[in-house]
């Protein structure tokens, strides 16, 4: 079975083919072309069960004082700014990243964040998926007339 990727190149003749999916477009033409964050720091999206989720970025040599996680409506924005100090440090070779990031996370409808903690230099990201009662399945009592 041949696999296609889909590139940049591709997502033309997706637009022209989908209507009403402008946002999954928007956010897939983003994904593709985000290119400025690479792929650091590494992470792992992992789902606990139906309705958690936990976001691990390796964020070693980085202290509480140089995350910030915010949300601003269904972005999750994880910003780290160098730690200082090392600057009179003559390397011989400096192979650890100390370099500033951003990463964004696009989160679903009803993701919310529970808490965030870091451990070892594994900055650990925990959301739940609360579906508002009012959108949750009701079952129907059926009445005999």
């Amino acid at each position: 079975m041949t696999q296609r990727r889909i590139t940049t190149s591709s997502l033309p003749n997706l637009y022209s083919a989908t209507i009403g999916f402008d946002k999954l477009m928007n956010a897939l033409d983003a994904q593709l072309n985000s290119s400025a964050t690479g792929n650091w720091p590494p992470y792992n999206v992992a789902q606990i069960d139906e309705n958690q989720y936990v976001v691990t970025v390796a964020v070693a040599g980085f202290g509480m004082e140089n995350l910030e996680i915010t949300r601003d409506k269904n972005i999750l924005r994880i910003d780290g700014t160098p730690p200082t100090g090392d600057d009179e440090v003559l390397y011989l070779h400096k192979g650890i990243a100390g370099r500033a990031f951003r990463r964004e996370f696009t989160l679903a409808d009803h993701i919310e964040i529970a808490d965030a903690s870091l451990e070892l230099g594994m900055l650990n990201i925990h959301l739940t998926r609360v579906v508002p009662e009012e959108l949750q399945p009701k079952r129907i009592a059926i009445t005999q007339r």
